[in-house]
Parts: structure tokens; sequence; C-alpha cells
């Protein structure tokens, strides 16, 4: 069995060889050493800010119907870049380096076809296995997906998410500062029956009450005892409140995806890094999760 130490080494050499012929990208990456970071803490969870000056096309994308119908996929094979190219995870699913990383290892896992980011893909589950050492996560359509129209992944350093390393301490999930649906998927009957269950979850409108499969962050990685781990995240919210009140010039651009409701708030500008306090995280996380 391929071990998580030769998986990272893997993905690093396929990370490397992309970025000595794709030259955004490699401005990118080199500039994540550039990056600064703090720590926040919140009750008994503590986390990371990230400046990160290059997600701002992520964090401040568009959305809405019309935006995305008027723009090309881009994580279409026809649309993307001409330096990017792919390798076939499993059946139907393409890993490609994430041209605008948070982390040094951070891939995007895309379906072959256009298809929507409806719920979890079972599939999570394969890739999982796969990449030992890595984290799959899911981003709900309305949840932090930056291409709510095509059915996609990522994955990043299972040790690099402070919810990942809370969890796997074995700390109570009553005490982080949202909701987290947590379980272990066993090779038998009850690990299907729960997996099964877990990729049917869904989200609630914070406003319409209405059940809502796009609302909501997923992960799932391979823990120490060899074992799956399945972690979701109910959403309220796509991005809260202070992320509308940038339009008024005093908000904190902050729209949460599963990597920030994981502990690793991404921050595009320096004046919300500067300023942003573990008082006004959790109040994102409340106005995003319930």
């Amino acid at each position: 069995m391929i071990t998580s130490s030769e998986v990272i080494e893997a993905l690093a050499q396929f990370r490397d060889s992309q970025l000595e012929t794709w030259h955004t990208a490699k401005v990118n990456y080199d500039a994540l050493t550039q990056c600064l970071r703090k720590n926040f803490t919140i009750g008994k969870f503590e986390g990371v800010m990230q400046y990160n000056p290059a997600r701002k096309i992520s964090t401040a994308a568009k959305v809405d119907k019309d935006s995305i119908r008027n723009r090309p996929c881009f994580l279409c094979k026809e649309n993307r870049p001409e330096e990017q190219y792919a390798e076939e995870i499993t059946e139907g699913w393409e890993l490609l380096i994430n041209p605008y990383p948070i982390l040094p290892l951070h891939f995007t896992i895309a379906a072959n076809r256009h298809i929507p980011q409806t719920q979890i893909p079972l599939d999570m589950a394969t890739m999982a296995e796969r990449l030992p050492g890595m984290v799959i996560f899911f981003n709900g359509a309305r949840a932090g997906a930056s291409a709510p129209d095509h059915l996609h992944c990522q994955a990043v350093m299972a040790c690099e998410l402070p919810l990942i390393q809370y969890l796997e301490s074995g700390k109570p999930v009553e005490d982080l500062p949202f909701d987290v649906i947590y379980d272990k998927v066993t090779p038998d009957m009850k690990g299907m029956i729960t997996l099964n269950s877990m990729v049917l979850l869904k989200g609630k409108d914070g406003v319409t009450g209405k059940e809502d499969a796009g609302l909501l962050n997923a992960y799932f990685w391979i823990a120490a005892d060899g074992l799956l781990r399945i972690a979701v995240i109910p959403r309220k919210a796509h991005r809260p409140q202070s992320y509308t009140d940038t339009a008024e010039g005093d908000g904190m651009m902050v729209s949460p995806g599963a990597i920030d409701m994981a502990g690793l708030i991404v921050l595009p500008r320096k004046r919300d890094f500067d300023n942003l306090t573990s008082v006004e995280i959790e109040q994102i996380y409340h106005d995003t999760a319930w």
C-alpha cells in the first residue's frame, strides 16, 4: 500500500513539473513564502489567519447565476490554460494544481464532465484512500465554490488544517464554534451506511429554513488508524454580513469556503489581516454556519 510520504512526494513532483512551465502558477506559489500569518483562538479552537492577496480572485468571485452563465467554465478542459495539465485520480476525475494556492500543496480535483456542484460526491472516499496524508474537501454550490457549475473537490495536506487536527486529537466536537457532523467509516456494513448517510447531508438556509445540499462543506481523509474520516459542516449562508458591508467600505472581505471553516482564514486585503479579531471571526462563523 502506498504511504502518505510517497503520496506527498509524488504530488510535490507533479506540482513542481507544472511550475516549470506555468509562469502564473509559479508566481503565486512563490508568493506563498511571503504570506503573513497569525493565530486566533475561539474557546478551545485555535486557528490561523493568512494574508494572501492572490486569493482575491476567488474570495470575491461572482457566483450569481448571470455571472456564471456569462463566463466560460475554467474547469472544463477546453477552457483551461494551455500550461495546465491533468492526471486522472480515479475514473471520471482529474487532478489539477490550483493556480491560486492557499497552501504549498493545493490541488483541484475536477469531474471530467461539466455537471453542476450538487451533493457531496461519493467518489471523495476513493480519492481519500488514494491520497493518504491529504484531506479531500468539498465546497457546496452556496458554501464557497467559485465554480458551482462544474463538480469539483480540492485537496491539501491534512496536517495543514486546524479543524482536521482538532478532530484527530479527540477533543469534543461540541466545543467548536460551529456544528460539525463527524464520523469514521469502518470497512463493514455499518461503515457503508455511515458513508451513504454523510454524502446525503444538507445544510439549511438561514433565511428560508429550507434544506439545501449546496449549503455545506465536507472533508474526507484517512486517519492515523487507516480508517476513513468524514466531517461535514452544515451552512446557513455563503457569506457573512461583514462581507456584505464591504460595499460601504467598512466590512471584511472574508468569504468562507471549506478551508476558512477549517480554521485557516484567508484574507486577500492587508487591512483585514491587520484588524480582524477572534470575536469577529466567531461572528463570521455564526453568520454562515449553525
